[in-house]
């Protein structure tokens, strides 16, 4: 049975509702004899996912026929521990999962982190992420790795929505509703179910485009 692996943070990672991430929802775009292991893990970036050890199972498991999605960039650009430069150490940890997966026989995947839900005016989004997506471009462009350009697509996405109907896909919640969040919570990077579910639809179309990823994803409905 192939399996899609998935690394990568919390705009990936399964989560507890009321917060889940694409990873979660993918599973619902690909064929039914093929298996989505979703290790993305909340707060990690692509250092801190290499050195807590979160990649070694991944790799262990990795089979040729497999499928690795990386997305980081969100806690990349963050000055901690977990801080990466976009112009070297950024590249360098997601050259090092793209080329241990391909040793392995699988087929890595870059992604460029999704949009943030953060409008200037009604037809206008702020751009985040800087050079942490144009990062991911040159890497995917260097190594001839397959890229889903997740930024556009979602900013694109969330553009033709507007304001409204974007936060619609976002962890919104009144005060009262959850008790974590007991004077509210209204969050802008983070996707509820429905958001979810419509961010994968936007990575399955991606990978439909890509010949080595197409044949394990359901047709389009």
């Amino acid at each position: 049975m192939p399996t899609i692996y998935i690394i990568g943070d919390s705009t990936v990672d399964t989560g507890t509702l009321p917060f889940m991430g694409w990873g979660g929802a993918l599973a619902e775009f690909v064929r039914p004899d093929v298996r989505v292991e979703n290790h993305a893990l909340s707060g990690r970036s692509s250092r801190s996912f290499w050195e807590e050890g979160l990649f070694a199972p991944v790799e262990q498991a990795l089979q040729p026929g497999d499928l690795l999605l990386i997305q980081f960039g969100h806690n990349d650009e963050k000055d901690d521990e977990r801080h990466t430069d976009p112009d070297t150490t950024f590249p360098e940890h997601l050259a090092r999962y793209c080329d241990i997966a391909l040793q392995k026989g699988a087929q890595p995947v870059l992604f460029t982190p999704v949009c943030r839900r953060f409008f200037a005016g009604a037809t206008s989004l702020l751009y985040t992420h800087g050079e942490y997506a144009l990062a991911i471009r040159r890497l995917a462009a260097e190594k001839g790795i397959p890229l889903c350009d997740l930024k556009k697509d979602s900013r694109a996405l969330f553009l033709s929505l507007g304001e409204e109907k974007t936060a619609e896909l976002f962890v919104r919640l009144k005060p009262g509703e959850h008790p974590d969040y007991p004077d509210g919570h209204d969050d802008h990077t983070h996707f509820c179910e429905k958001g979810a579910h419509v961010i994968a639809s936007l990575v399955a179309q991606e990978l439909r485009q890509i010949p080595v990823c197409a044949p394990l994803m359901l047709a389009a409905s």
